[in-house]
């Protein structure tokens, strides 16, 4: 048994189990994600009933990887999905696959899970062929069953009884192991619904905020009025001789614990209303964050690269413009709040938390603790979408503390307000562009200055013979941390968004300016093809001051996306509109197109809030629209027609299709917006009342 399981003897593992044979497909230490601790890729184990036990440390969070990961191991020991159960994000059974982030599960886990299933079917035949005395390469496997010569059969569950076949089966992971091509493939590339779909449409799943343990209490815990706030006094008498009411201060924490949420609240009044607290004045706001970033811009830290001599090149251009772009603040918005329960065993801590690394999660409650790896265990029950915005085991820390003051099992659940207010969110940020154009309109030079938003698909797609591109942090006066794309949201916003406006100061179409400095074929094909099932050319010839459309493109996370859009201004309300978003992604081949298709829907909704609505509004220190009452998501009503063009490319290995399809749309709105007015809006959100009037 390898490493993972020393810490379950083998009765207790089999009783979450239940009897059969475990199969073990561990890899090298330089196929470990990076800062795992255990350089495993997957594990099977394989039932009496004739099923099959997968593992996985991910996190399902509306993205699918549940679905996807079933079928990876399904595809590759030649079974349905219906005989495979995946087990995912437990500590103590699975291996530590890294967080759930950076759309690395198609391109790695899967990969990795396929490879681990492949290998065990390659193993588990070498020994139905050892049994006959045949050559292992006669033989074949389908529906789980091997076949041999003269009518010869063995099942995987006649395998899970054999005993002599452990030793077999104990061998590393073979990463030349010859995986089914896509032209083969019966499990993937077929659209797939989650396995636990009933459960979620009827209710009988239980997300994080929904665990109930024996005896549990509900916790609360005294947040600071705002943003540099130290405690000062604080006075818990009355919070104290509430009945059944258990307090705990432990330094900075204070926190409270009852048998009902609304008897932990008002505890937690009873506190709030005693404490004294001194603050450090917090200066910007977000009116003024621009300018705060731009001043504290760690310019000597930048991240430069630089192709050509851009600044010779932009004294000899025949034209230069500049332009600035504003990226606003906004939080992730997840259905589900941060939400964990914890409870205690003796010294042993169990732990039920929305959170998108469970290790990481692990090590966190270590180090806060005081309590050695090995006795936490946490679980990530399928969650309520994260979006990159529960990389932190706030909640769990928080209930773990508790738990063990009370004694008994605590659940914490942040209301909407603690979400917005002390979640990190997407960053502000600034971008400056120069680019240089030469008489005939091309493309010459090209400076990008991205402060703040992070560096992620900073570099131009476009051929151009002299580039430069910088990326520098800043103080942010919020906390921040990743988002979907990370900083491609605003960095692809800014440079598509310059891209237009460099097509137009040349002349030319913005289609075909793209198309005339783009060497990356993927990137030019999905361009083209959104184009097409748009009707650019001639949509582009119906614009009206109140009717415009718009593309952009962009690629990160190994993977291009297109988008054209249509909006309608109403510049009496005044409002922009979208009506359309027609979007071309490409991924490499295809696993499950009825996941992508949403994940790519997904994506340009909540491309839709960042664009038009959403942005955090702050001052002194407290966030001023912390509910959904003030802070614009979008709704249905604001849900466009949306034409998805999946492009299947099957000359390359999977990317992600989570996270890129979210940065097209935005500049394509501004671009619309452009095409109809002649107005550039260079922030996100824009804003209707930055139309002219009618």
């Amino acid at each position: 048994m390898d490493e993972p399981f020393a810490s379950l003897d083998r009765r207790a593992f089999l009783q979450v189990l239940g009897s059969g044979l475990l199969v073990t497909v561990s890899a090298p230490e330089a196929w470990a994600q990076p800062g795992s601790a255990m350089p495993v890729a997957a594990r099977l184990f394989l039932n009496e009933d004739g099923t099959i036990t997968a593992l996985s440390g991910k996190v399902e969070e509306g993205q699918g990887p549940r679905a996807e990961l079933t079928q990876a191991a399904a595809e590759e020991l030649r079974v349905g999905m219906d005989r495979v159960r995946l087990v995912m994000a437990d500590t103590d059974l699975v291996p530590d696959d890294g967080m759930t982030a950076g759309s690395r599960t198609t391109p790695r886990n899967a990969l990795e899970m396929r490879q681990a299933a492949a290998t065990a079917r390659e193993l588990l035949t070498a020994h139905a062929a050892r049994q006959w005395s045949v050559d292992p390469g006669t033989l074949g496997v389908e529906a789980g069953v091997i076949a041999g010569p003269g009518g010869r059969t063995m099942t995987y569950a006649d395998l899970a009884k054999a005993r002599d076949a452990v030793a077999t089966l104990g061998q590393p992971i073979r990463t030349d192991v010859v995986l089914t091509p896509v032209t083969g493939w019966k499990v993937l590339g077929r659209p797939a619904a989650r396995p636990n779909a009933r459960d979620l449409v009827t209710g009988a799943h239980r997300f994080p905020s929904d665990v109930v343990r024996p005896g549990m209490l509900y916790g609360r815990v005294l947040r600071p009025p705002a943003y540099g706030s130290t405690l000062e006094s604080l006075d818990l008498s009355a919070a104290k001789a509430m009945k059944d009411v258990v307090v705990v201060h432990e330094g900075p924490f204070v926190g409270f614990a009852a048998p009902s949420s609304h008897l932990a609240t008002q505890a937690l009044e009873a506190a709030a209303r005693a404490a004294s607290w001194r603050s450090t004045p917090q200066l910007a706001s977000n009116e003024t964050v621009f300018d705060h970033l731009r001043a504290h811009a760690h310019r000597d830290d930048a991240r430069t690269e630089e192709k050509g001599t851009v600044e010779a090149a932009l004294q000899k251009a025949d034209r230069v413009l500049t332009a600035s772009y504003l990226v606003a603040a906004i939080q992730h918005a997840p259905l589900e709040p941060r939400a964990a329960a914890a409870e205690w065993n003796g010294d042993r801590l169990t732990v039920w938390a929305g959170c998108d690394g469970p290790f990481r999660a692990q090590q966190h409650l270590s180090e806060e603790l005081g309590v050695p790896r090995e006795r936490i265990r946490v679980i990530v029950p399928d969650m309520g979408g994260g979006f990159g915005g529960k990389h932190t085991a706030d909640a769990a820390v928080e209930a773990a503390r508790l738990a063990r003051a009370a004694g008994k099992p605590v659940s914490v659940r942040w209301t909407r307000e603690e979400e917005f207010t002390w979640a990190y969110c997407r960053p502000a940020a600034v971008i400056e562009c120069r680019g240089g154009l030469s008489a005939t309109g091309t493309l010459l030079a090209w400076d990008f200055t991205s402060i703040n938003p992070g560096g992620a698909a900073l570099g131009t797609p476009y051929a151009v013979p002299h580039s430069r591109v910088a990326s520098l942090g800043s103080d942010s006066p919020l906390p921040q941390g990743s988002y979907r794309c990370l900083g491609a949201t605003a960095n692809n916003f800014a440079r598509e968004s310059f891209m237009d406006e460099l097509a137009a100061a040349a002349g030319k179409d913005p289609l075909a300016f793209r198309l005339a400095h783009l060497d990356n074929r993927r990137l030019k094909a999905v361009l083209e093809k959104a184009a097409a099932e748009f009707g650019w050319a001639a949509r582009r010839k119906q614009v009206t001051p109140e009717l415009g459309v718009g593309l952009a493109c962009g690629t990160e996370k190994d993977s291009v996306v297109a988008a054209c859009v249509e909006v309608r201004l109403d510049r009496r309300a005044p409002r922009i509109e979208v009506t359309e978003v027609c979007e071309a992604f490409e991924c490499g081949p295809i696993l499950n197109p009825g996941s992508l298709l949403s994940q790519v829907q997904g994506c340009i909704v909540m491309a839709l809030g960042g664009a038009l609505t959403e942005e955090l509004e702050f001052k002194d220190g407290k966030i001023l629209n912390p509910r959904f009452s003030r802070y614009r998501v979008p709704r249905f009503r604001d849900v466009p027609r949306i034409a998805v063009h999946l492009v299947e490319n099957r000359d390359i290995p999977p990317a992600g299709g989570g996270e890129t399809p979210i940065i097209a749309a935005a500049p394509a709105i501004t671009n619309a917006v452009f095409a109809a007015t002649g107005v550039r809006l260079r922030s996100m959100p824009m804003r209707g009342e930055a139309l002219p009037k009618a």
